[in-house]
């Protein structure tokens, strides 16, 4: 299985208070998730934040506009630095999504680090250079910009 990882960065003129508060937020994914995708949460979730063992079921469109099922559970909670979502039911084979927040001079900056592995061998491989890398991107360029629209944009010190 060849496990591939997307790496993005961003700083934000918030608190890491705030920013931890907004991304423990299951509700406020669809917010950073780009229409297309027809993100919706299936879970019937409470006002608790994020929790390890927590699990959440999502309908996506990420294909075709052809919807799926994706469940996560949230891990390795270390609040406000630290969480890790895995995919337990999805379109990949493997996804690890680690979100890393530190404090920094004016603000916050966030890390994301995921690692993931498609379905289907070489087929698989072969998707994701003709497809599913860029897509990824663009989620998180999309995320990036609709982040600072909400929190601006940090000024260099």
């Amino acid at each position: 299985m060849k496990i591939f990882t997307l790496y993005s960065e961003q700083e934000l003129p918030i608190s890491i208070d705030e920013a931890w508060n907004f991304f423990s937020s299951p509700r406020n994914l669809a917010k950073i998730t780009p229409p297309d995708l027809g993100f919706v949460i299936l879970s019937d979730l409470d006002e608790r934040p994020i929790y390890s063992g927590m699990r959440i079921e999502y309908l996506v469109k990420p294909l075709l506009g052809i919807p799926l099922k994706w469940v996560t559970e949230i891990d390795k909670v270390n609040a406000p630095f630290v969480f890790t979502d895995k995919q337990l039911k999805g379109p990949y084979a493997l996804w690890e999504h680690t979100h890393f927040f530190t404090e920094i001079a004016g603000g916050v900056r966030m890390r994301d680090e995921v690692k993931y592995s498609l379905p289907l061998g070489r087929l698989g491989i072969l998707a994701h250079s003709l497809l599913v890398r860029r897509k990824l991107k663009a989620i998180f360029n999309f995320r990036e910009r609709v982040l600072k629209q909400l929190f601006g944009q940090k000024q260099n010190q």
